[in-house]
């Protein structure tokens, strides 16, 4: 059974969705089994690997939520196979907005991801989870299904604003419901060492989180950007971009810690 990582942080804007397609096409493209779950609404890690949201008809929602209305589907109903050797997806869509709602008044309800894909877990040798830039049901759930957190932080002047709510639902999870659930490590995003903030920011997060912090840093990068709309990842769009470079060498450090049971601790 494969490592599961939730990649979290509540804020918007910082990386989440580009870190989880990246490191999940960077350790496909080295032959590991690997599972993209789209926890998001938005559903940007589905169309950033060319899937038309449109033209789906089932998505996660319909796993989690689906069993409630007594039309339950099962998690490798949804797969996807993307282009990507080794990728698979669990997509989502807007229908997902819903699901906190749908959930709130459920029994087990923070446990109903980790319940409905252990069916394929032992599939994988890793699997990501893309979460929603909120500490809600779901985003709770993927941090009950995962084994640790990949938080990616931005090199702006408001990294740390929010942090320690962060911490906090990370530690209330853990002595609730998952006491395995560890922190697998922080990535500084949107880099730029050409600038006073990003280095002060960089040095304020690696003091924080010490030796949390992944050595790579992933630099602000207009290939990252325009992937998405190629329905590809950075990794395969412009493999020889800073940005691609990047989040292949912080694979290389995640899988290294992952094999290793390095790094990730409370």
């Amino acid at each position: 059974m494969g490592t599961c990582l939730a990649v979290i942080n509540q804020k918007g804007g910082v990386g989440k969705t580009t870190t989880a397609v990246n490191v999940a096409a960077a350790a496909a493209s080295r032959g590991v089994r690997t599972l993209l779950i789209d926890l998001d609404a938005q559903g940007n890690a589905t169309s950033g690997l060319g899937i038309d949201r449109s033209e789906l008809r089932q998505c996660i929602y319909d796993v989690l939520v689906g069993a409630i209305e007594g039309a339950g589907v099962p998690a490798e109903d949804v797969l996807i196979t993307s282009s990507v050797p080794h990728l698979d997806l669990i997509p989502a869509t807007i229908n997902l907005a819903s699901a906190d709602l749908s959930l709130a008044s459920q029994i087990a309800r923070e446990t109903r991801l980790r319940d409905c894909i252990e069916s394929v877990r032992r599939d994988y040798d890793l699997i990501l989870i893309d979460t929603a830039p909120s500490l809600g049901i779901l985003t709770v759930n993927s941090l009950v299904a995962a084994n640790a957190a990949l938080i990616p932080i931005q090199c702006e002047y408001y990294a740390l604003e929010g942090l320690s709510q962060l911490m906090r639902v990370l530690e209330l999870v853990q002595r609730n419901l998952n006491p395995a659930l560890r922190i697998q490590g922080v990535v500084l995003t949107m880099y730029d060492g050409r600038t006073t903030l990003s280095r002060d920011v960089a040095a304020e997060v690696r003091k924080h989180f010490a030796s949390r912090v992944f050595n790579t840093t992933i630099p602000r990068n207009v290939r990252l950007a325009e992937a998405p709309s190629h329905g590809v990842p950075a990794t395969v769009y412009a493999p020889g971009s800073s940005g691609a470079r990047a989040y292949v060498e912080l694979c290389r450090e995640v899988l290294d810690d992952v094999q290793k049971g390095t790094r990730a601790r409370t």
